[in-house]
């Protein structure tokens, strides 16, 4: 869902991963039309990070059991 989010909205994302001033600078980025694209793939690229961060810190927090 958030992969979606990510192509369509691209600035929802950063808020829903808790990174709201990269939203709005995403939300001024794609308010121009040439700017969606690169929008977009910083929001995927955003994302991808986002979630290899929770693997890590589920790893470390199950390794310290």
């Amino acid at each position: 869902m958030r992969l979606l989010i990510a192509l369509l909205l691209p600035w929802l994302l950063f808020f829903t991963i808790g990174r709201p001033i990269a939203g709005i600078i995403c939300l001024i980025l794609q308010i121009t039309v040439v700017g969606w694209i690169p929008a977009a793939i910083w929001s995927v690229y955003s994302l991808s990070q986002y979630n290899t961060d929770k693997k890590i810190d589920e790893l470390r927090s199950g390794s310290s059991e």
